[in-house]
């Protein structure tokens, strides 16, 4: 399984759908929306989609993915 770093838990939880495939699809598109000043969130995205693609749905549905903003 990969290993996210705790920003990619925090993105995956804001956004998750319950479904590997969907959750992707909603990156996707939130990733769509941002500019270039908004390269940070971009990047973060874009290494958490990689993670997501390569990972199975089993694996993702082992994930907690519950956000932790302390």
């Amino acid at each position: 399984m990969k290993n996210f770093t705790y920003e990619e838990v925090n993105l995956m939880a804001l956004y998750n759908t319950g479904n590997r495939e969907r959750l992707i699809e909603v990156l996707t598109e939130m990733r769509s929306y941002l500019t270039w000043s908004e390269m940070e969130l971009r990047d973060l995205t874009d290494s958490t989609l990689d993670k997501l693609a390569d990972m199975t749905d089993a694996e993702f549905d082992a994930l907690e993915l519950y956000p932790d903003f302390i």
